[in-house]
């Protein structure tokens, strides 16, 4: 009887996760694990609370897994709108840090309000071209792009433009994906361009301009604003191609690295472990891609395709933006490695990234409702 319980309760466990997904993930993890420890001068503390970010992760992941996409188009809407008022709510009572309003204090603890629109907009936007589905029409892009354009703008006005535009990027991958036409987005390219003078005067911020002008000529302020940059690539190139190992990166341990156990962790990461390190995780994170396709491809309905294909390439948006600002070929704007960085709210919002591909994937034979 005993053994017919375990196996029960084995079988519930795992019917629903997709194994090759978990295994790339938490070798990814484990890395990230490693980095951090060393990154941290070997704080326990800071390991420590990964470990247990790790873990809510996991949860979140496992309960999202077991919610059919059917049911999840249930919480879209309600979702949406409590992320929308959370964001309003920054502005009224958030608490500021270093020159940004971006967390809501909840006497306990502290919440991003960001971080739910990560997943609450692709959501969203999903079930709308999932409803609409017959009777698509130009009207139903611009409507769609308007529920994207609101936590955008919301999110960007903190100011946090990393988070607005990872959330914009999983956004406009639903509309995408959704049949936006080739005109639109050609016509919206060139819109951008010739907008770029009044964008440039009219809507970024001093420090903004700042960071896109430090990164055509990072010497210009070498110890202001290219900082980052400079000591980023400096720990890149110093890995060579077999790295210095692990605990012996003297960019990191002599605190010439900002950010070390953060956003910039990827230098660290490459000092330490070098080419051939960097080969390999770059594996790791085109396997994970590669199975959120596959996933997407296999997918049953409009809107199990669109959260799929939106959740997968918004990881390859986290990976492409984070490696390019710390090796210098796109401006700094504050974007976590995924399953690398250290962070409890982002961590989470991943790991429910994943746990949305696994319920898509198992429950992929679901009749269409």
């Amino acid at each position: 009887m005993p053994r017919s319980l375990i196996r029960r309760f084995h079988q519930r466990l795992v019917e629903c996760i997709d194994g090759p997904l978990l295994l790339i993930t938490l070798a990814i993890m484990a890395f990230g694990l490693a980095t951090i420890y060393s990154a941290t001068y070997y704080m326990s503390d800071r390991t420590l609370g990964q470990v247990m970010n790790l873990g809510v992760g996991l949860c979140a992941m496992w309960l999202a897994a077991q919610l059919p996409p059917q049911k999840m188009m249930r919480f879209a809407v309600p979702l949406y709108i409590i992320g929308i008022i959370l964001l309003v709510l920054v502005f009224l009572v958030g608490v500021k840090v270093n020159g940004a309003r971006r967390w809501l204090p909840l006497g306990f603890m502290r919440i991003q309000p960001s971080e739910i629109l990560k997943i609450a907009t692709p959501l969203m936007l999903a079930w709308y071209f999932h409803k609409h589905e017959a009777i698509l029409s130009a009207k139903h892009y611009i409507l769609a792009a308007l529920l994207l354009i609101v936590p955008f703008a919301l999110i960007a006005k903190q100011p946090d433009l990393g988070t607005a535009l990872l959330v914009g990027a999983a956004g406009f991958y639903v509309i995408f994906f959704a049949g936006l036409p080739w005109k639109v987005m050609i016509g919206m390219t060139v819109l951008t361009v010739g907008s770029a003078p009044f964008i440039w005067t009219h809507l970024l911020r001093d420090y903004q301009r700042k960071r896109i002008l430090t990164l055509i000529d990072p010497t210009s302020e070498p110890l202001g604003a290219g900082y980052h940059i400079i000591q980023s690539t400096i720990a890149i190139g110093s890995g060579g191609p077999f790295g210095k190992g692990w605990l012996e990166g003297t960019q990191t341990h002599l605190e010439f690295i900002p950010e070390r156990h953060t956003d910039f962790i990827f230098a660290v990461f490459s000092e330490e472990r070098g080419l051939v390190g960097n080969g390999i995780l770059l594996l790791l994170y085109l396997l994970l891609i590669g199975r959120g396709l596959m996933i997407t491809a296999n997918a049953s309905t409009l809107f199990s395709r669109l959260l799929a294909g939106s959740i997968t390439l918004s990881f390859f948006t986290y990976v492409f933006v984070n490696m390019g600002m710390v090796s210098g070929i796109l401006p700094v704007v504050g974007v976590p490695l995924p399953f690398m960085s250290y962070g409890g709210t982002a961590l989470v919002t991943l790991f429910l990234g994943i746990g949305i591909l696994m319920s898509i994937h198992s429950h992929r034979m679901m009749i269409k409702q």
